[in-house]
């Protein structure tokens, strides 16, 4: 999962792009980066760590220009290196620079016809930089020294014509404007908004509508399935549907953990579809769990609080925060490697052992993933006191891996993948456990925006919307993902850094 911002602004947009990162850092925590365009030339800072940590006052001082894109990354193929944080540029033509979030599936299949087809060698694993590679051979199919929209929604037709998967993208062509598209199912959020000037209108594209609050731009719309919208640097407008067929399919993982909560996307607010998840699980606790003597309701935070505050009412119980957070520790299932993972649970949560001595705790979180957490979250609630532990997930049973843009562990390390409710209850010492049903959660964020016939849902039902996925495809990102890959890859970089470092005196 990655989040992406762009500005075409009136006057400089440095501070902008760096406050609209800032607030959509949940999306990716591994890298980030910026990108603008100044007297037709780019300047570019990007690193690995937090948008805090990247940009210093001399980084800032050189991202000039009143166009630009920003992006924060954590990789959807285990990869951590900084060769791949985003943006990336091509210089040919014109000069193009594209921030992307989704994963392409036919990435390896797209590589190939780029070297044999165009001669474009493509340097890193990102598939973001294939979707650079062929938007630029398509721009560039024109002979035309300065492209209109016409062009550039050519463009933006042949690629969706030949990427397949998950994808919003913001890309940014020198000496014209900027681009911003989204993949005909919807799959990846993709929202813009705007702002009046004494200069003229500005305009904003983000992975969510919370950072077009934070900079003050007023929310437009979210980018249609299949549309491209071109801006040009004076500010003209232009938008265009660039695909055939078109769904809107959103993610409904944005909705159960991704997005913030003060979000809307595709005009569903991400708050109000949580408080509907948290209704719809206490109903069902209400239902099949009548017989358990549950004294308090405790979210895992934070994604879950409000969740486990409905559940509460709807239960009649009271709700306490039993748990405190430090909020300096990253998301644990995206983290490579177990007992990194493991560690981290530790360090991240601490109980108040008042809330627990002598009490059936019911715990709530918004999804159960590897079980990792989930486990040490109840040995945790136990040591504090509690006489029994009951877990309730306000998402149906991970089983199945994500392919479009999140990095979800192999099939194998899924805890639910193959495994029945017993065993997963077994697995994470839970004294009881419930999950919400799927139909459930689907209504639940519906209530929202009822006009939206489908969602994705692969990760729970196997169902993978681009209808391009296979148990081959499967097989290869298993390899990918798994902890022994991520951690061999982890080993062969640290060694590379330290060989570096001894050869140039860095890090002394």
């Amino acid at each position: 999962m990655c989040g992406i911002v762009g500005i075409v602004g009136t006057s400089p947009v440095n501070q902008a792009l760096y406050d609209g990162l800032t607030v959509l850092q949940h999306r990716g925590q591994d890298a980030a980066g910026i990108i603008t365009i100044d007297n037709n030339t780019f300047s570019l800072r990007k690193a690995n760590g937090l948008v805090k940590d990247v940009f210093h006052t001399r980084h800032m001082k050189r991202l000039q220009g009143n166009i630009g894109i920003g992006h924060v990354r954590y990789p959807t193929a285990g990869s951590s290196s900084s060769a791949e944080a985003q943006p990336f540029y091509v210089n040919s033509p014109f000069g193009i620079s594209l921030a992307h979030n989704g994963n392409l599936t036919n990435a390896a299949e797209l590589k190939e016809r780029l070297f044999t087809k165009a001669r474009r060698h493509v340097n890193t694993t990102s598939d973001s930089e294939i979707l650079l590679n062929i938007l630029a051979y398509e721009l560039g199919c024109s002979d035309k020294m300065k492209l209109d929209a016409d062009d550039m929604f050519t463009a933006i037709a042949a690629v969706n014509a030949q990427c397949s998967g998950g994808y919003a993208s913001i890309a940014m062509i020198i000496g014209h404007g900027m681009l911003a598209f989204r993949d005909p199912h919807g799959i990846r959020p993709l929202v813009f908004g705007k702002r009046d000037t004494d200069n003229g209108t500005e305009y904003m594209f983000a992975s969510e509508s919370v950072a077009l609050a934070t900079d003050g731009f007023d929310f437009v719309r979210d980018v249609a399935p299949g549309e491209a919208i071109y801006v040009t640097e004076d500010g003209q407008f232009f938008s265009k549907m660039c695909a055939d067929k078109t769904m809107l399919a959103p993610c409904i993982f944005e909705f159960v953990y991704f997005a913030r909560p003060d979000s809307t996307i595709d005009s569903m607010s991400v708050y109000a579809s949580r408080v509907n998840m948290g209704t719809k699980l206490g109903e069902k606790i209400q239902r099949e769990w009548a017989d358990k003597d549950i004294d308090v309701v405790i979210p895992i935070p934070e994604t879950s609080c409000d969740i486990a505050l409905e559940i509460a009412s709807v239960l009649n119980l009271p709700y306490r925060q039993g748990f405190v957070k430090n909020r300096y520790i990253g998301r644990t299932f995206i983290m490579p490697g177990q007992e990194q993972r493991k560690k981290s649970v530790r360090r991240k949560l601490n109980a108040i052992d008042r809330e627990f001595v002598g009490k059936n705790v019911l715990l709530v979180d918004d999804s159960i993933v590897r079980g990792t957490t989930s486990a040490q979250i109840v040995e945790m609630a136990r040591e504090a006191g509690a006489k029994n532990v009951y877990f309730a997930s306000a998402a149906p049973e991970v089983r199945f891996p994500n392919v479009y843009g999140i990095d979800m562990p192999s099939a194998a390390e899924l805890i639910a993948h193959g495994r029945e409710l017993e065993d997963i209850n077994a697995s994470i010492g839970s004294d009881g456990l419930i999950y919400q049903s799927l139909e459930d959660l689907i209504a639940a964020v519906r209530i929202e925006n009822p006009e939206i016939s489908q969602f994705e849902t692969s990760v729970f039902d196997g169902q993978y919307i681009t209808g391009d996925v296979d148990q081959d495809y499967l097989n290869r990102i298993d390899a990918l993902r798994n902890d022994s890959a991520k951690s061999t890859r982890e080993q062969a970089m640290s060694a590379s850094l330290e060989l570096h470092n001894q050869e140039t005196g860095e890090g002394e």
